[in-house]
């Protein structure tokens, strides 16, 4: 497992342990964790993130540490956009929609504040335009 996958993994276990309170980098971060089916595999991912609320609906944003590839989890989503969110104590299914046009320019601009280092992620992931998912509660 690489040492990105074993950190993911940790704020996993602390998330689910402590009810969806974590310390470190996530400390005072509305975050999630998103469990998706991949795309090749077949196999359950969960991958934790932080969120923004824009209604009832939560939005993720593919940053991927700036890095010139989309995130798995993102890839996974395209191939099925079923998911299951944690957050918290509690956990439903969602559906996952990409953003475009004028209401991913809105949702990009309502996060910058709160991550602006979100920019920096924008710029060093050059050409790659970073996905803003909605994910829209499917279970009720």
């Amino acid at each position: 497992m690489s040492e990105r996958l074993q950190r993911n993994q940790l704020v996993i276990d602390e998330f689910r342990s402590a009810g969806g309170v974590v310390g470190g980098d996530f400390a005072g971060t509305p975050l999630l964790l998103l469990t998706t089916t991949g795309a090749r595999t077949g196999e359950q991912h969960t991958m934790p993130l932080l969120y923004l609320k824009d209604g009832e609906r939560l939005v993720v944003f593919g940053a991927n540490g700036g890095r010139e590839h989309h995130p798995g989890w993102y890839h996974n989503l395209l191939a099925d956009p079923s998911a299951l969110v944690e957050i918290g104590k509690g956990s439903f299914k969602v559906t996952a929609a990409a953003t475009e046009g004028e209401e991913r320019a809105r949702l990009w601009a309502q996060q910058l504040p709160l991550t602006p280092y979100f920019a920096d992620f924008a710029t060093r992931a050059g050409s790659r335009i970073i996905p803003v998912v909605v994910l829209t509660r499917s279970d009720v």
